[in-house]
């Protein structure tokens, strides 16, 4: 490696190191050595503010201010209640079936929206419970990531995959939406024995939460039609915006724009309400990362890799799955997948089988954003709107529940790669 590699790999370890001890706060971290890569002549101004990922910044900003927007309404608070009634006020049920919700808006939405949307009432459901919020919380980063995996659209890593390969939104529904179901059973199954036991509610509360009445939980009915309108046109827009030709972030930013002037919101007073330091963290991060991917370090690992599958398909997509998982907990799924690409390109191009190949990718980048807090975008929204909630996620607390989760993931997502496609 050149010393710019060696330097860069040095600022990333000391940095993910800084973060997993969590004595710092973690959007300072990034902040600092993101610019520290710049400083240091490892990338060029240039290039550290085209890693900056706008689409992912402005897509999280539009989608806040909606979320604060519904929040103000008593909505969540509504979708708390009724999600509890539906459990029957059972703690463990009730985080399985937020899950279930999850999932599937995450597969038809993305997973970044998704959690936005979702970790108000989830922080809202386990106060009316009085239970920790953490169960809760892991299980919708973990359910989001699975849903994700199923669609074109649900996790970014797909749509690289999906532009790069050809591949369009029934190809990834066909292809992996089988797997995805048997992982998020097996992921219900280890949140089910994690927390079956800790999470108890004594009768009474149940009563008394399922005794609230519906309506008491919207505090303005006018803002809540119009947020809801508005929030449901830039649903559909996610869902249409291939075939219109606009990008997320550009609808989210619409949508975001349309409320504030349909209830006649002061914008400074809804903007205060985008999590800044998360979207800051994301901006250190890009920046990092560029650092290291600048500088061949990924992609060395990533040629590495293909030199020693020796032309075996088997082998080529089994490691696939397995590298793309640790790298991508690692450096986060964006980047990797994106360097990861080519690598796939030059396989099939020597006479290798492409499709085990990119769905191996795809399942690997996207599962693997399951290990660590920083694994995937979805992972940071909600730690930093956990830590916001006074609910903080530690990053050992999530690794340990993570690697279950993801070890499972892999050895069915193992065996159906090579039962479907390699046998």
């Amino acid at each position: 490696m050149t010393l710019d590699a060696w330097i860069a790999a040095a600022i990333f370890i000391v940095a993910y190191v800084l973060i997993a001890l969590e004595r710092w706060d973690r959007t300072l971290i990034a902040l600092v050595a993101g610019l520290l890569v710049v400083l240091l002549g490892i990338i060029d101004q240039e290039e550290a503010f085209a890693a900056v990922d706008l689409g992912v910044l402005f897509l999280l900003a539009g989608m806040m201010v909606i979320a604060s927007v519904l929040a103000r309404t008593g909505f969540f608070e509504l979708v708390a209640i009724r999600s509890v009634r539906l459990s029957r006020g059972e703690p463990v049920r009730l985080m399985l079936i937020l899950a279930v919700v999850t999932a599937v808006l995450s597969a038809f939405l993305d997973n970044v929206t998704t959690v936005v949307l979702m970790t108000p009432v989830i922080l809202s459901v386990a106060r009316r419970l009085d239970v920790p919020a953490l169960p809760y919380l892991l299980a919708s980063i973990f359910a989001s990531n699975i849903g994700g995996t199923a669609t074109l659209i649900g996790d970014p890593p797909n749509i690289l995959i999906g532009s790069a390969a050809g591949l369009g939104f029934d190809d990834f529904l066909l292809n992996l939406t089988p797997v995805v179901v048997v992982v998020f059973l097996a992921f219900a199954g280890i949140m089910w024995l994690s927390f079956r036991h800790s999470l108890q509610v004594p009768d009474e509360r149940k009563e008394m939460v399922l005794e609230r009445a519906e309506g008491t939980a919207i505090k303005d009915r006018p803002l809540l039609v119009r947020s809801l309108i508005v929030a449901g046109a830039t649903i559909v827009g996610f869902l249409v915006h291939g075939a219109i030709g606009v990008e997320p972030a550009t609808i989210a930013l619409m949508g975001a724009a349309a409320l504030m002037l349909v209830a006649r919101l002061d914008p400074a007073e809804a903007l205060r309400e985008v999590e800044w330091s998360t979207l800051f963290f994301f901006v250190g991060l890009f920046i990092l990362v560029e650092g290291i991917v600048a500088t061949g370090i990924v992609s060395g690992l990533a040629d590495d890799l293909a030199a020693a599958t020796q032309g075996d398909v088997t082998v080529a997509a089994i490691a696939l799955l397995w590298f793309s998982a640790i790298a991508s907990a690692i450096v986060d799924n964006i980047p990797y997948t994106a360097t990861a690409i080519p690598v796939v390109e030059r396989l099939a191009a020597g006479g290798m089988e492409a499709r085990p190949l990119w769905w191996s990718l795809a399942l690997g980048a996207c599962l693997g954003g399951n290990l660590t807090i920083i694994g995937a975008s979805a992972n940071v929204v909600v730690a930093n709107l956990a830590d916001r909630a006074g609910q903080p996620i530690r990053f050992g607390i999530f690794l340990r529940y993570g690697a279950a989760v993801v070890a499972a993931s892999l050895v069915i997502s193992t065996v159906y790669v090579w039962a479907r496609y390699l046998a």
